[in-house]
């Protein structure tokens, strides 16, 4: 039986990986911890295998009055979290970071490979970063650390663009015709990825991502049509989006290229990849309709 303790109470990731492992009652029990007050620092985490962290700020702000508190939360908060965990015994730390680690630091492909250095374009980015590092310093054979830069995560529930794409699917008559490819993660492929870290006592960084790249404009084509709905994908915008991108920040997001090259974010010890992505679509889709 693994004992695992989740830090950071009613994140979406968090959640969902608790209501993952439900399906195996007698090999999990999972309790969760509120990280916004002080009080967690009072409870024992002797008694645990695995610490899940998952608090932080997750959304990217330019505002400079939020850098503090980025650091505050993002970095500090889980490296002395990690510390407690260590001191306490637990065997095994698993850190949630990002693909935003590298910002804008790609080749022209946008593909990112394990030589590819992290370059945070943001204090958003570089409060995971120096987490990330100070996290590790704390790593011996008797401390597993993994890391986790997972790309743009969707799925019921879900925040960011995935549900501003879904709404403009379901409404926009016509869409850009733009080629791009863009890594993505499902919740249930990160959910099962996360379950065989642990069971696995994996340590080091990884990089999850579904089989499939991701091209914006089919993804919103297959929304709209489980949906019922059609649009129409034109290319008339193409020249204009070829010029924005690389300027824009929210246009550079929706038809740039970001992907993680396939071969660093295979697990060759067993499939975590269990939805392709028509399935994760339309598993998506059809549960936010209920």
């Amino acid at each position: 039986m693994k004992r695992i303790l989740i830090a950071g109470a009613n994140s979406y990731i968090g959640t969902s990986f608790e209501k993952w492992l439900s399906q195996w009652p007698d090999k999990y029990t999972v309790d969760t911890i509120d990280m916004i007050d002080g009080k967690w620092r009072q409870a024992s985490f002797a008694n645990y295998d695995v610490v899940f962290h998952v608090a932080g700020i997750a959304h990217v702000s330019s505002n400079a009055k939020m850098e503090d508190l980025y650091y505050k939360v993002n970095r500090d908060l889980a490296i002395e979290t990690a510390k407690k965990a260590k001191a306490e015994g637990v065997k095994q730390f698993i850190f949630m970071s990002s693909i935003i680690v590298y910002g804008n630091s790609t080749n022209e492909q946008g593909i990112i490979d394990r030589n590819t250095a992290p370059n945070p374009s943001n204090f958003y980015g570089d409060s995971k970063f120096q987490a990330e590092e100070g996290i590790k310093l704390l790593e011996d054979r008797n401390f597993k650390v993994v890391i986790l830069r997972p790309p743009m995560i969707y799925g019921k529930g879900s925040k960011g663009n995935y549900p501003k794409l879904a709404k403009a699917a379901r409404i926009l008559p016509i869409f850009p015709d733009f080629d791009n490819q863009r890594s993505m993660l499902h919740i249930d492929n990160l959910c099962e990825f996360i379950r065989l870290m642990i069971d696995n006592k994996e340590s080091g960084l990884f990089f999850p991502q579904n089989k499939e790249y991701v091209k914006t404009s089919e993804m919103v084509r297959l929304i709209a049509e489980v949906h019922g709905k059609r649009i129409k994908l034109v290319k008339i915008f193409n020249p204009i989006l070829s010029l924005m991108i690389g300027r824009i920040g929210v246009v550079n997001k929706v038809f740039g290229n970001l992907v993680y090259e396939k071969s660093i974010s295979g697990y060759e010890k067993l499939n975590y990849q269990i939805r392709n992505f028509r399935q994760s679509i339309e598993m998506t889709e059809l549960e936010r309709r209920r």
